[in-house]
């Protein structure tokens, strides 16, 4: 059942996200449940900015389940081009073909039945729920916790992700799905937006009036969140450089002497390469490296 403090933050963000939510295309109503699907694999990990150019490639070579399915998994790995962490590609193709061998090529609607897709966690799994489906429960990211902590907690920052951070969602979701579903959405915008990690807008927040943090004064209650590495020289970067060679190649097969031959740590060019080829993000062909066949 809904708490106590969801008539004072419900419909404050819902009038907020009506006026002033970004258009993004997988809040369109006529996006689709694969569209949705697709999106939340790109964003994970990655800005906005860079997702929409690649989703819509990606969407108008491949609009359904079946037709990434019926690629092999190379075709994936190279249309996810630079996007990073290039996992995402091959487990999204999984699930692809797991949709179209157990759904009947339809992204399923029930949380169970997403979370048995490669690929998707308890993230993803509820937000195709809720947003694709108009499924009614809780949907929590960092933005969305961001929020949380600040509003009912009075933390400057959100602790690490834990168990408790659904059942506090829950407690500010209306009744009404269609209402549930845009205050999941409008947390998470005003905390992309408005209630930033560095730079808060609270001038112009509309739950300032109810924001714990801000009555408290703004206190420093402490930032545990973790540092992301450094990109340049590390093992990503090095990984990323084998893969951009493997997929301006695709589909001919690249010499291994070929890939990547004068970065300049040896050990860590071996151990990129290596690694990829554990991912199953390349092939070992005799002397030669490929993607994924």
């Amino acid at each position: 059942m809904p708490d106590l403090a969801t008539p004072l933050i419900a419909p404050p963000l819902i009038e907020w996200y009506a006026e002033f939510a970004r258009d993004l295309p997988w809040r369109r109503p006529d996006f689709g449940a694969w569209g949705v699907l697709v999106s939340e694999f790109m964003l994970q990990q990655t800005p906005v900015n860079r997702v929409i150019p690649h989703l819509e490639a990606w969407l108008e070579r491949w609009p359904t389940p079946g037709a990434l399915a019926a690629e092999p998994p190379a075709e994936a790995v190279r249309q996810w081009a630079n996007l990073g962490y290039p996992r995402r590609a091959l487990r999204l193709h999984r699930a692809a073909i797991e949709i179209s061998q157990r759904h009947g090529g339809v992204v399923p609607s029930q949380v169970e039945d997403l979370l048995a897709l490669s690929g998707v966690g308890e993230y993803t799994a509820r937000a195709v729920a809720v947003f694709a489906h108009g499924e009614r429960h809780p949907v929590v990211d960092i933005n969305t916790r961001r929020v949380l902590a600040r509003v009912l907690s009075g933390r400057a920052q959100p602790g690490p992700a834990a168990r408790s951070d659904l059942p506090l969602m829950e407690s500010i979701l209306p009744e009404g799905m269609a209402d549930a579903a845009a205050v999941n959405a409008a947390t998470m915008e005003l905390g992309a937006v408005v209630c930033t990690a560095r730079a808060p807008r609270c001038g112009v927040c509309p739950l300032s009036e109810v924001c714990a943090w801000r009555s408290a004064g703004y206190p420093d209650t402490g930032d545990v969140r973790p540092k992301q590495a450094a990109y340049v020289g590390s093992h990503r970067q090095a990984r990323g450089a084998v893969l951009k060679v493997l997929r301006e190649a695709a589909p001919r097969p690249v010499a291994l002497a070929e890939v990547i031959p004068a970065w300049p740590d040896v050990k860590q060019r071996e151990r990129a390469i290596a690694s990829v080829v554990a991912d199953g993000l390349a092939e070992v062909r005799g002397d030669a490296l490929q993607l994924p066949s």
